[in-house]
């Protein structure tokens, strides 16, 4: 059985996927069923548990979630306008798998949002986010080998996701969730979704939450700019190989 999250999440967090066998019933919530479901198909995707090129499983999912296959067509038609799903004649809707030269230009274009985000998130950042954001990679310090990529990436979203909500208006928290999802998990041959290994990233996130936390908007646009640059160069040395 397929286990979808839940849409609800904290500032920063990302959204918890239901204990075992607990399913989301949409069924007995009557109103907006088109959204929730499409909240709850774009968490799927986020969190891998619907991968890039696979068939999305329509009635399973409808049963799933107890609703009819009206609001979850609507749902993944409303995705397939954000690029995240594309349906085929008469074999239904599948995951969208973006090739290399568009996950680089995807790249390209959160190197200059995210990095405005980053900035923004210096200057408007309170006490208490700054306690959130120094959480963060806290695990991992110290650590000289990272073993546990899948939760080193679950942290990884969590920490862009965070960044984005506390550093974007809203018309650029939009536009940074959707090439966020595809960065974070359209990558099938990469590890979890991720372009370089952790012992190579830890360092600058790290240096990105202390110039955020110091209130250091230049600095912190430039770590992470820098940050996803170096990610487009690995994405453009694999590309030519």
């Amino acid at each position: 059985m397929i286990r979808p999250v839940s849409q609800r999440s904290e500032r920063g967090a990302y959204p918890k996927t239901p204990a075992r066998g607990r399913v989301v019933n949409l069924g007995a919530e009557h109103e907006n069923l088109d959204q929730k479901a499409y909240q709850i198909l774009k968490a799927m995707i986020m969190d891998r548990q619907l991968l890039p090129g696979q068939k999305i499983p329509q009635e399973k999912l409808a049963e799933d979630l107890g609703i009819s296959r009206t609001p979850l067509v609507n749902a993944l038609k409303f995705l397939e306008q954000e690029k995240l799903v594309q349906s085929l004649p008469r074999r239904g809707f599948f995951v969208r798998l973006f090739t290399r030269s568009e996950m680089i230009a995807i790249f390209e274009l959160r190197e200059v949002l995210e990095g405005l985000a980053a900035r923004r998130a210096a200057e408007q950042i309170t006490e208490r986010e700054v306690s959130h954001l120094k959480g963060f990679f806290r695990q991992f310090a110290g650590a000289r080998a990272i073993d546990d990529v899948k939760l080193y990436a679950r942290e990884d979203r969590r920490f862009h996701k965070f960044i984005s909500e506390t550093g974007s208006k809203e018309f650029l928290k939009s536009i940074l969730e959707t090439y966020n999802i595809i960065s974070f998990s359209y990558q099938t041959t990469l590890s979890e979704g991720l372009v370089r290994p952790p012992e190579e990233t830890i360092q600058e996130h790290m240096a990105i939450i202390q110039a955020i936390s110091d209130r250091d908007p230049a600095a912190a646009e430039n770590l992470m700019r820098r940050h996803l640059n170096n990610s487009i160069a690995v994405l453009k040395k694999t590309a030519e190989s």
